[in-house]
């Protein structure tokens, strides 16, 4: 009963409208180049995706400091996991493998998940201990494997644990708490032993994140922070030069806009 009211509580905190904060957005610095696709991580470093599917990491001030070359085997990188600082993790999802780097974007190791049975994963993420979460879309699981694809752990069948469909598109480990984000059915979440703990009826946004004790994300015009600890959250109307941003990814005090061949780069007040 109690976690029926949870789940309640947090339904009616997350309609559309329930507060709106007079933060303003001041930009800060923009970041030109060929840029495809971003990510950043909690140290304010950017990671920059080009179309020769080049991976450039640039520090907080803007200055380049590593640069990923071997592009030849796997193509278009569709996940750029940069949780952990000293480790990025990249994802091929056509290719299904991982590919791991040092904080240099040096190549540390390669995980075929097809070796492990694993034929069709659509998210993938690190765990706190530098482990890989992977969303098993044939077996509908979650699971845990380690840096050379070896099974850890691993949920019961979804089918088994919800009453329809669920396919998360993006996982998150932040927390002592593994967050799944289905755009269509909400956000649930597991403690690290695999058990269901809660679900957060947070449908629709894009880029969806969470990030310490926030979950970010947008739709339309509006963007959204919602505050994990007390189930608040804060939404901004959009200024008309971020409107038009094809993407956007958020660190606790940053904003990242990105626009065509940029970067652009607000502190939030």
């Amino acid at each position: 009963m109690k976690r029926n009211l949870y789940i309640l509580l947090i339904y009616f905190i997350a309609l559309p409208g329930f507060s709106q904060s007079d933060t303003s957005f001041q930009l800060l610095k923009v970041l030109k180049g060929d840029i495809v696709n971003f990510t950043v991580d909690n140290l304010d470093n950017i990671y920059i995706l080009n179309s020769r599917n080049q991976i450039k990491k640039y520090n907080a001030s803007g200055d380049s400091v590593a640069i990923f070359n071997d592009v030849k085997k796997f193509g278009k990188a569709t996940l750029v996991d940069v949780s952990n600082p000293l480790k990025v993790v990249l994802y091929y999802k056509d290719f299904a493998t991982v590919v791991m780097l040092d904080r240099f974007l040096n190549v540390l190791n390669t995980i075929d998940l097809r070796k492990q049975n694993i034929f069709q994963a659509r998210a993938i993420a690190q765990s706190y201990d530098n482990k890989i979460w992977v969303f098993d879309e044939l077996e509908n699981k979650l699971k845990k494997i380690d840096e050379d694809g070896k099974l850890l752990q691993e949920t019961p069948d979804f089918r088994l644990l919800f009453d329809r469909a669920v396919m998360p598109t993006k996982i998150f480990d932040e927390n002592k708490y593994v967050y799944l984000y289905d755009s269509l059915r909400g956000i649930n979440v597991f403690d690290y032993y695999g058990a269901l703990k809660n679900n957060i009826i947070i449908t629709g946004w894009q880029n969806f994140k969470v990030t310490g004790k926030y979950i970010f994300g947008s739709k339309a015009d509006t963007l959204y922070r919602y505050d994990i600890s007390n189930f608040m959250y804060d939404e901004w109307t959009m200024p008309e030069e971020l409107i038009k941003s094809k993407a956007f990814n958020f660190t606790s005090s940053r904003l990242y806009a990105l626009k065509q061949d940029s970067v652009e780069i607000y502190t939030i007040r």
